[in-house]
């Protein structure tokens, strides 16, 4: 049985924007592009948070919440530098670490360097070091898997720790709202929801021939986590093969302006994650996703690389009006670059396998 961290820093872009300047402190802070340049949110402090503000919001509607809103421009290069110093801080405890993004990562301590049989003990001195060494706060989640680390990462923010044990793993995920799963957006969840099911415990209930009807080949992920199970590793030398970002609409888009204003706002935030990453993609993949929940992609291959927002615009919006709508709705648009420049083959390094037994948190 596994012992998985999740550590995510707490807003982290915006904190490190508000440690850095002190008269940003208390107030409502976006870091991303302003509302006069398409912009997008890429982090929001606690303060904006309250005004309903979150990443990947376009800018204009976050200003709009918070007429008094600071726009801060992003500085990925200060990020990443804080970003692999608290990844030095991980290595203290054990080489197995998955980055996901800047400011969160898995961790498996179930052998770690120091041999501390804990993991709940691993992840407090690891938020200690961290505030110590950059004066920023993080949130960690600890239990069994992946999916249950993550989900208990969630429950206690900012600067929280909280652990799921593994003989409370089931109870946790069946008194679970749907939408709070990790994986389960608010499209999903409101189609959940038509289906009558609410909770974890609603969602364990239907078998997976029922859950594989209604959401595809996303019904085994769904069937899995209703019962707390995850076999996923913590791979630590995982290559990144594309950057991308998608919207699922809370309403079923038919117009098709507004799907080509959303379809905008995608692309500028696929560029900020590309400006973030350093890196730039020669293939433009489209993700279209229908109400009837019926899938198709379209994809673009360039002789170089692109970067810019007005390429990734330029060609997203030619894909897409190179498909038949057929007054047909839309729920989901999604953009992705692939063939990354800067993407280096790696081995992935997997995991022991570990016997069952009495494992402590």
């Amino acid at each position: 049985m596994r012992k998985i961290i999740h550590l995510d820093m707490d807003a982290f872009y915006a904190s490190v924007e508000q440690r850095d300047n002190p008269s940003y402190r208390g107030k409502p802070l976006v870091v991303g592009g302003s509302p006069n340049q398409r912009g997008v949110v890429a982090a929001a402090s606690y303060e904006a948070r309250k005004f309903g503000i979150h990443s990947a919001m376009p800018s204009v509607v976050a200003m709009a919440r918070c007429p008094e809103l600071i726009f801060v421009r992003p500085r990925f290069d200060v990020y990443r530098e804080i970003s692999t110093s608290i990844h030095t801080i991980f290595k203290r405890y054990t080489d197995l670490v998955e980055g996901i993004a800047l400011d969160e990562a898995y961790l498996d301590v179930t052998e770690n360097k120091q041999n501390i049989p804990y993991a709940s003990t691993i992840a407090r001195h690891i938020k200690t070091a961290i505030f110590q060494e950059t004066k920023l706060t993080a949130t960690a989640g600890v239990s069994i898997n992946k999916f249950l680390a993550k989900m208990a990462s969630g429950q206690n923010k900012p600067n929280g720790l909280t652990v799921i044990l593994p003989e409370g793993a089931i109870a946790f995920v069946e008194q679970l709202p749907i939408e709070k799963f990790h994986g389960i957006g608010s499209v999903t969840a409101a189609k959940m929801h038509s289906l009558g099911i609410h909770t974890g415990a609603e969602l364990k209930e239907r078998a997976l021939a029922e859950l594989t009807h209604h959401f595809g080949k996303a019904g085994h992920y769904y069937y899995k986590i209703a019962r707390a199970e995850d076999d996923r590793s913590v791979e630590p030398n995982r290559v990144r093969k594309s950057i991308g970002a998608e919207t699922s609409f809370a309403q079923d888009l038919s117009n098709v302006g507004q799907m080509l204003l959303e379809l905008e706002q995608i692309a500028s935030f696929v560029e900020q994650r590309l400006k973030q990453h350093e890196t730039r993609g020669r293939t433009l993949t489209l993700k279209v996703k229908f109400s009837d929940y019926r899938q198709l992609t379209r994809s673009k291959t360039m002789l170089a690389p692109i970067s810019e927002l007005d390429m990734i615009f330029e060609i997203a919006k030619a894909l897409f009006e190179s498909i038949d709508l057929e007054n047909r709705s839309i729920r989901l648009l999604g953009i992705s670059l692939s063939n990354l420049d800067n993407a280096k083959q790696s081995q992935v390094i997997q995991l022991p396998l570990f016997k069952n037994g009495s494992t402590t948190f």
